[in-house]
This record gives C-alpha cells, sequence and structure tokens, in this order.
C-alpha cells in the first residue's frame, strides 16, 4: 500500500507539516477535528502554492497526517477496513493483519520506532494504564471496544509488539451465528431456554474461537429487568439490551501510586451491589474461585469464558486455577465446580478457519470424586465442500437435571 511520491521529499514535507500542525495547537482546550483538518490544509495548500506537491500527494498528506495526529497513524485505514479481524504490529516495518481468517501482510509500516511506541503511549493513556520498560507487558482497548494487547522491549525483541483484536460495529446476535453456520438452530434454542432458566454456563475455547463474541450473544438472551454486573479485564462485552447494567473494569498498578484491582475484587465487590447475575469475561487465574463461589451462593444465571481445548479440559484447569488461588483439597474444588456450573459450552475454530460451537456438555455431578460431564450436542464431520467443511450437530441426551428448566415455567 505505497502511498504517491513515497519518496524523501514526500516525507520531509509529511513530517514538517506534522510538526507545524502540533505546534500551533492549543493544547489548554478541547480541539475539534474541523479545526486540526483546517490547519493541516491550510499548511499543505502553502506548499503546493510553492509547486512542492502535486494534488495526489496534498489528499494523501491530508489524511496521513490527519490519522498521525487524532487517530492511529498508519493503522487508521486497516481499523476503517470492516473485513479486518486482526491487526498484529511485530516491531515497526512488519505489519500483518487477519482477513477471512487468513494471515496477511498488511503492506505499510511505521516510519520510525519511535512513531509506534507514541501510538502505543496514546491508547494506552486513553485507557488509564501504563506500559515501560519495567511493567512492559499491558491489556488496553480502543474506543470502539477493539482489544488491545502491548509488549514492549526488553520482553519483545524485534521492537514493540501490538496486537488489536477488533470486534464488528453492531453486535452479533444468534442470528447471525445461524447464518454463518457456526451452530444448528435446535441447539441455539436450547441455548436461549438455559439462559433464561438461568443455568450458569461455561465458554470454552482455544484463542480466536470467538469465545467473547458467544458471551455476548447469549448475554442477549437476559430478559432487560435484570440486573446484571459484568466484570473484565479491558472491556469488551456490548450489552446494549440491558439498562441495569453495571460494568467494572480491572486496574494495573500505575506510577502515580494506584493499587492494583483485579477480577477477584471485583467479583467480590460485585456481589455487595445485588446483582441478578455476574457475567465475568474471561477466568484464566485464582479468579475462577470467586467466580464459582458467586455460582454457588445464589447468583443463577452467571456465564463467564476460559482457554481449553474441550469441555473436559475446562474441568481440569478451572481446578488448576482455583488451587492459584486457595489452598483446597482437590476433592473440595470439585464439589464446587460440580454444583457451580451446569453447562460448558465448547467452540472451535476448524482447519477451513470456520468457528463453530463444537459440544455442549452438561455438568451432571460427581461420581467416584470425579466432575462428570454428559455431552448433549455435539458437531459431528460429513467431509468438506469447495474447501468448507460441512456437519451436524447431533443432540446425544436429555438434559438430566430439570429443576431450573421448571423453576423458570420452561418446556424442554
Amino acid at each position: 500500500m505505497k502511498h504517491p511520491g513515497e519518496n524523501s521529499r514526500y516525507e520531509q514535507a509529511r513530517s514538517t507539516i506534522h510538526e507545524e500542525i502540533l505546534r500551533g495547537i492549543d493544547l489548554s482546550r478541547e480541539i475539534p477535528d474541523t479545526e486540526v483538518l483546517d490547519l493541516i490544509d491550510e499548511a499543505i495548500t502553502a506548499r503546493r502554492r510553492e509547486g512542492q506537491l502535486t494534488v495526489e500527494e496534498m489528499k494523501s498528506l491530508r489524511q496521513e497526517i490527519f490519522h498521525a495526529i487524532r487517530r492511529l497513524d498508519v493503522l487508521q485505514e486497516l481499523l476503517d477496513d470492516p473485513g479486518i479481524t486482526e491487526i498484529m504490529v511485530n516491531g515497526p516495518s512488519s505489519i500483518f493483519i487477519e482477513r477471512a481468517g487468513e494471515l496477511l501482510p498488511a503492506g505499510i509500516a511505521f516510519s520510525s520506532e519511535e512513531k509506534l511506541h507514541n501510538l502505543i503511549q496514546q491508547i494506552v493513556a486513553s485507557c488509564n494504564r501504563v506500559v515501560n520498560a519495567s511493567s512492559p507487558i499491558v491489556d488496553a482497548r480502543l474506543e470502539d471496544g477493539s482489544r488491545v494487547n502491548v509488549i514492549l522491549p526488553p520482553v519483545a525483541l524485534c521492537g514493540p509488539v501490538l496486537t488489536i483484536r477488533r470486534f464488528p460495529d453492531r453486535p452479533f446476535a444468534m442470528e447471525d451465528l445461524l447464518r454463518l453456520g457456526a451452530l444448528s438452530e435446535e441447539a441455539a434454542e436450547f441455548l436461549r431456554k438455559c439462559v433464561l432458566a438461568k443455568l450458569n454456563i461455561f465458554v470454552s475455547g482455544g484463542t480466536g474461537s470467538g469465545k467473547t463474541t458467544f458471551l455476548n450473544v447469549l448475554s442477549g438472551f437476559i430478559p432487560p429487568q435484570e440486573r446484571i454486573v459484568t466484570i473484565e479485564d479491558s472491556a469488551e462485552l456490548q450489552l446494549l439490551h440491558s439498562p441495569n447494567l453495571v460494568r467494572l473494569e480491572a486496574r494495573n498498578a500505575n506510577v502515580e501510586g494506584c493499587e492494583p484491582v483485579t477480577i477477584r475484587d471485583l467479583i467480590r465487590a460485585s456481589l455487595r451491589i445485588r446483582p441478578d447475575r455476574v457475567i465475568v469475561g474471561e477466568v484464566r487465574g485464582a479468579e475462577a474461585i470467586d467466580m464459582l463461589q458467586a455460582m454457588n451462593t445464589g447468583h443463577d444465571g452467571s456465564l463467564s469464558t476460559g482457554h481449553a481445548n474441550s469441555a473436559r479440559d475446562m474441568i481440569a484447569r478451572l481446578e488448576t486455577m482455583v488451587l492459584m488461588g486457595m489452598d483446597l483439597p482437590l476433592p473440595a474444588i470439585r464439589g464446587q465446580i460440580a454444583s457451580g456450573i451446569d453447562l460448558i459450552v465448547h467452540l472451535g475454530r476448524l482447519r477451513d478457519r470456520s468457528r463453530k460451537l463444537l459440544e455442549i456438555s452438561e455438568v451432571t455431578g460427581l461420581l467416584d470424586g470425579q466432575v462428570q460431564l454428559t455431552p448433549l450436542y455435539q458437531f459431528r464431520e460429513r467431509g468438506e465442500k469447495d474447501g468448507k467443511l460441512e456437519g451436524e450437530w447431533i443432540r446425544l441426551a436429555e438434559p438430566a437435571h430439570r429443576l431450573k428448566f421448571e423453576m423458570a415455567g420452561i418446556g424442554l
């Protein structure tokens, strides 16, 4: 994606105009975008009169300088492309994108490592986070809700690493997942009834399998009259239909002396503000014990996600995470899991790059000291056609625990 006039003369003009605009902006007040564009136009027009720029170069400069000052520099055109789902910056000159599940070179680069570093600080500061050489890893988000991860040198050997996971402008609904073939209508209707019946549901899957999207879709079935508390490392969930919604976000310690506020702290605090349901964006550590305790203390219908390769593996990972937070006997931990979680929904990313629901399993209790899982639905492959996997969702069993469904007046 070479820009017109991409040479030393063009680069010099861009750098000079950029510096002029920054010097001319009154930082003591809020400057609207239109005023910034007027300053850019004035500076570019002056150089046009001197014969330094072509019309094509003027158009390109106007956009680039505005993006550098008010947006995300060279990454802005990638963020404006709805077909791009992930942006991966591996240092200033190595940028990749994900489009339709395929990784591709972006064909652009930052003019210097300093430019990339300045952009990272701009993103992080907007979320009240800090990242530097002494604390080189941070999670953040953009204004549109896109997830951001930053890793700085000396940990990152190739230069600053910036990864942006984009989400659609309009949150996915179950109809969208059905249209994409992510699950069957029968399985979707069953999950809707499970949410209405206030089953505690855990969504598991690997990286990029769609856990956050699926959690958001399931949350869309929660009745609007219920009070919901969402707890996340970086706020990503979009529960647009819930008027009585409290959104909580963890906070890292910073150089100003602010103490960290962890997911564990937020789960404990959430139980004091009268939630009907608690939704934790992702459980990845010691907070697992607090999430299970919330599920076991009357907050039915709570939801969360976790990384795992299968529904059974999610149980094993939960056991490990609980041990990270509390030294409990394994039988006690398994008892908490068996009584707290009703359903595990496992997602996967298949070899054709599609994301699908692979399994819905019911947690049916303990047997011989082991948490028992009963698969209710499973995806079975039938073959491949035109590069796409085909298959169907098989119903394997009826739910064993029907009390919550009966109490909610929901038939199966």
